[in-house]
């Protein structure tokens, strides 16, 4: 039975297609309506452009955003998503950008009840000038983005209006061919990051990027351990990465991030393995090669639900919940259903042992946190043990609300750690009696459930 993700996708995909025509006479009115009113300021150097939504990349943004979960059918997404109809207004200078986006002020003069501007001689375009411009991006540089609606008496759609000089345009294109649709993982993306924004923010300072590289390579070379078994996680991350990728594309015609996933599973694999010294992480590594290689002969179908051969079996009250919510979004959460369907192929044992495996792994995180260990100096081992579980059962509840695979990524594994020991400290300095933790765990769980809940990172 195929995922109903891609019936979703299928759906929009059709509706995209039919509405086509209307959406491209739309986008040719904002166009016009546009230049018209900027030819007051134009001498040559300004220029339009629009863009319908690829169904390529609607497709991949519809995976990638969850907007299968979000909305309840493809009409109500198609009408909602802000850049379906995309236009960049492309200037000389960054200075002339300023110059634009102040021009579109003085034209979109009127507010409506939502928020949005308009001009009164045209109502049906509004852009929504409310929000500060340029924004920050993830990147750490500036954009002019400003969302727009277009609406008249028979379609409503929105669209995302950008205003880039050539500097910009040309860093766009850096970024959009060389980082975001560059789907090999690459190792030290961070480096790669570094080179990119010296290139953004210096074009010229070639000796700051030779620093980065040779502060680079000085890491690579380091004989310190932990460093190079860093340096074969990454290497197992990126094989794995490269070869299910390619069998994804193979599969469903694009290829989903799951970079992140790829290393969880790199970390499962050398911690399941008991890999502790050098010669331990080399072995695991040439196995796990042999491994990715035979399971590059498969066919794998990455959009059918996964299937177990016989009911799960929980050893603890906190696999059985965080268990439980995982089956439940296993087949409904498409990152989810990516991440153990790769386990599921590099794990040698059956669907369930392999899924049973991984729950205990994830409880094996958290039981062993070293801050457990204050709990002996104010309790028996009796109750320091139930204690123990009960937080254990905390972090399974913030799992149960969350169910985003991040909270299984390494940063948040650490920053949950961190909350459960900074709580056992509170915990600690203020009850000694187990008594009193009977009578006052109600508020204490609540705080380390809000506490996590406040720190993963989506």
């Amino acid at each position: 039975m195929e995922l109903k993700i891609f019936n979703f996708i299928d759906e929009t995909i059709k509706l995209l297609e039919e509405a086509k025509p209307e959406i491209n006479d739309v986008s040719e009115e904002i166009e016009d309506y546009l230049k018209k009113h900027l030819e007051s300021m134009n001498d040559g150097d300004i220029n339009l452009v629009t863009r319908i939504k690829s169904k390529s990349s609607l497709e991949e943004k519809i995976i990638r955003n969850n907007y299968y979960k979000k909305y309840k059918c493809a009409e109500d997404l198609l009408h909602n998503l802000q850049d379906l109809i995309g236009i960049r207004v492309e200037c000389r200078f960054i200075e002339d950008e300023v110059k634009i986006y102040e021009k579109l002020r003085e034209v979109f003069n009127e507010r409506d009840i939502d928020g949005y501007y308009y001009n009164s001689l045209n109502k049906n375009i509004r852009l929504y000038l409310a929000g500060e411009q340029p924004q920050k991006q993830k990147n750490g540089f500036e954009i002019y983005k400003i969302d727009g609606i277009y609406e008249n008496d028979k379609a409503k759609y929105k669209f995302e209006l950008q205003i880039k000089s050539l500097v910009n345009m040309f860093w766009g294109e850096i970024e959009h061919k060389v980082i975001y649709k560059n789907k090999n993982y690459m190792l030290g993306d961070e480096f790669l990051k570094n080179i990119l924004t010296s290139i953004k923010k210096h074009l010229c300072m070639i000796d700051n990027q030779l620093a980065v590289v040779y502060n680079h390579s000085a890491k690579s070379n380091t004989a310190d351990l932990d460093v190079r078994k860093k340096q074969i996680e990454t290497m197992l991350s990126k094989i794995i990465y490269d070869s299910f990728s390619n069998q994804m594309k193979n599969s469903i015609g694009f290829i989903v991030d799951f970079k992140t996933s790829s290393d969880v599973i790199v970390n499962y694999i050398f911690r399941s393995s008991n890999a502790k010294d050098f010669q331990d992480y080399n072995q695991t590594l040439i196995n796990m090669l042999s491994r990715v290689n035979e399971i590059s002969k498969n066919n794998i179908d990455f959009g059918r639900e996964l299937e177990f051969d016989r009911d799960i079996n929980f050893e603890s009250k906190f696999c059985e919940k965080f268990g439980n919510k995982l089956l439940n979004v296993i087949n409904i959460d498409f990152h989810w259903n990516i991440f153990f369907k790769i386990l599921f192929e590099i794990e040698l044992g059956s669907n369930a042992e392999d899924f049973e495996r991984f729950i205990q792994y994830m409880e094996y995180r958290f039981y062993n946190n070293e801050g457990f260990c204050q709990l002996n100096d104010n309790f028996t081992k009796e109750e320091s043990e139930y204690i123990k579980c009960e937080m254990l059962n905390i972090i399974a509840n913030a799992f149960g609300k969350a169910t985003s695979i991040s909270f299984i990524y390494e940063k948040n594994i650490c920053k949950i750690n961190n909350v459960i020991e900074e709580m056992v400290f509170m915990l600690c300095k203020n009850i000694i009696s187990f008594e009193k933790w009977e009578k006052e765990k109600d508020v204490y769980e609540q705080m380390i459930l809000n506490k996590i809940l406040l720190e993963v990172d989506e």
